[in-house]
């Protein structure tokens, strides 16, 4: 069973936070020397197709990946019909719950210390001006570790995973 993110207003502004601050420090990506082509400066970011038992996971995603893109890529989100490029893909599955500590309390009672969230995705980046696809991962997988019950921190920990790699594969296209 998961733990719902509500009230998820401060875990997702904690989130976006540092996000923002992961590309103040990472030298504020942009356009020059690196990055998307320089006629991208939209995107639009799909409703991603959720083939899991986690409805929250649709919504939770497409933050993440607009928090990511607009601060550390510098595009801003568009309409699809009017953006330069656009963000789309599945969320494959969530595991919310796989076991990494345990402790032996006694004969045959065992307690679990440490859990992680793992999250399989299919991801690309499709330039609509020239269109030809920019990035894809057909099996993106990412994690988070947890102390129990806190499944929450570490979905938000996959989600850094996760729009770490969009970024970082976006950029080392070109």
């Amino acid at each position: 069973m998961s733990t719902p993110l509500l009230p998820k207003h401060g875990m997702l502004l904690r989130f976006a936070v540092a996000i923002l601050l992961l590309g103040g420090s990472a030298g504020c990506y942009g356009f020059a020397g690196g990055g998307l082509p320089p006629h991208v400066r939209t995107v639009a970011i799909l409703p991603f197709d959720n083939r899991t038992a986690e409805p929250a996971l649709t919504q939770e995603v497409s933050d993440a990946i607009r928090i990511a893109l607009e601060g550390r890529l510098g595009l801003r989100l568009a309409a699809e019909e009017t953006a330069d490029a656009v963000v789309s893909g599945s969320i494959v599955s969530y595991e919310p719950d796989i076991p990494l500590s345990f402790i032996q309390r006694g004969q045959g009672d065992v307690s679990v210390t440490r859990r992680k969230v793992q999250i399989s995705m299919a991801v690309e980046i499709y330039d609509l001006v020239e269109g030809r696809m920019l990035w894809q991962r057909s099996r993106l997988i990412v994690d988070g570790e947890y102390d129990p019950p806190n499944e929450a921190m570490g979905r938000e920990v996959a989600f850094d995973k996760l729009v770490n790699d969009i970024v970082d594969g976006a950029q080392s296209q070109w």
